[in-house]
């Protein structure tokens, strides 16, 4: 397909492009550029007639496919509330592509999501990132499994196992629990190490029993893997802050909600980056009484990078973008809300070679805008995933 005649958000190193064309290829971005550079247009064009043309957005964290839309514990699949630790569990394994949410995403622009998970466990599982339109085999959809594991704080896994009269029922037993699990997974590489460091020899050690959960938490411990810490209060950001630095892993602090309030604190933490949201909604508990639209502008003023997220379905996943101008009335900059929902989450995600940005070579995930992106009145008139017209 060939777009022309739009002003492009490339989120690169182009910027914004005020009249230009983007040639699509194969489900990829072949060539963009100024219309001035145009070689050759066809009948066929789709004329944008001077319309904003954004990147696919991109949602941080969401649970869109682990809780089905319409549906009650039949599709309630993003919580397994039997084991406080279950680093093990795959969302590629729970998230049904059938979900209609996948699709009023897809046409609202938001083309990625991260997705997986819910906080009730101290340690739940691992994330995905997933596009949102394709194939009904999730398999095929996959832009990157696993992303990350989750860990949550705070009171969401006190008030579940509570309920089961069942530790954590304090924040102090859910540090311990995590604390727990991470030694394990410690001691679990080090007996592995001495495993194959001694084979053949007449000191061969024991080999280790398998353990899915140590099995998991590896590639955390190893770096390769991030966590991403659901955490409100400040104290249950410092102290996920604490045991990332103790066990020397790398992380990210997904809704914050305090955050804005110690944000130099964090970044004198080395706190890099923040997942903000969800931004419409109410203070439901109360570990969201200092809730505020203007945490986004604080975190990034403070030099943290950040991304606003909808936790759909806590809101729906359609809303992302105006989600984003909400944190523009914040005082968040209007470029940094854009890109904290396209390339900032993409860099997160690490999946920053496929999407996130209009550049070519990337996957052709595109979106034509009767407006700015953020406004309650624009929708998109043009939608493409992985280079197919969504509407």
């Amino acid at each position: 397909m060939l777009i022309i005649n739009a002003k492009i958000y490339t989120m690169s190193d182009k910027g914004v492009i005020e009249n230009g064309y983007v040639r699509t290829e194969n489900g990829k971005i072949a060539e963009v550029g100024s219309m001035s550079e145009l070689k050759a247009a066809h009948e066929n064009a789709f004329d944008a007639k001077g319309k904003n043309l954004y990147p696919g957005f991109i949602d941080c964290h969401s649970h869109v496919g682990m809780f089905n839309d319409s549906l009650g514990f039949e599709g309630s699949d993003g919580n397994e509330i039997s084991d406080p630790t279950t680093p093990h569990l795959r969302a590629i394994d729970a998230a049904n592509p059938n979900d209609r949410c996948f699709y009023e995403a897809a046409t609202a622009g938001v083309s990625t999501v991260l997705t997986g998970v819910g906080s009730a466990n101290p340690i739940g599982g691992e994330f995905m990132a997933v596009k949102t339109y394709g194939s009904p085999r999730i398999d095929k959809r996959i832009v990157k499994s696993p992303v990350s594991i989750k860990f949550a704080f705070g009171e969401n896994p006190k008030r579940c196992y509570n309920d089961r009269e069942e530790a954590p029922t304090t924040r102090l037993a859910t540090a311990g629990i995590i604390r727990e699990q991470l030694n394990k997974t410690k001691r679990y590489i080090a007996d592995y190490e001495k495993y194959e460091a001694s084979k053949g020899t007449e000191d061969e050690a024991s080999k280790p029993d398998y353990d899915a959960k140590c099995e998991a938490l590896i590639p955390l411990l190893q770096k390769k893997l991030k966590a991403h810490i659901h955490c409100h209060r400040g104290d249950d950001i410092f102290t996920a802050v604490r045991i990332a630095d103790e066990f020397d892993f790398g992380y990210i602090l997904v809704h914050c909600t305090e955050g804005g309030l110690y944000a130099d604190e964090l970044r004198e933490a080395g706190c890099t980056h923040a997942v903000v949201g969800p931004v419409i909604s109410d203070r439901s508990k109360p570990e969201l009484s200092n809730q505020s639209i203007e945490n986004a502008a604080r975190l990034h003023n403070a030099g943290i990078e950040i991304a606003i997220c909808t936790d759909h379905p806590v809101i729906p996943i359609q809303y992302l973008p105006l989600s984003a101008g909400v944190c523009i009335k914040g005082g968040l900059d209007k470029e940094e809300a854009l890109r904290a929902i396209t390339v900032n989450p993409a860099k997160i995600a690490e999946i920053d070679d496929r999407v996130g940005s209009i550049e070519a070579g990337k996957d052709a995930d595109l979106s034509v805008f009767d407006g700015e992106f953020y406004d309650v009145l624009s929708k998109p008139v043009l939608v493409l995933i992985d280079g197919k017209e969504v509407r």
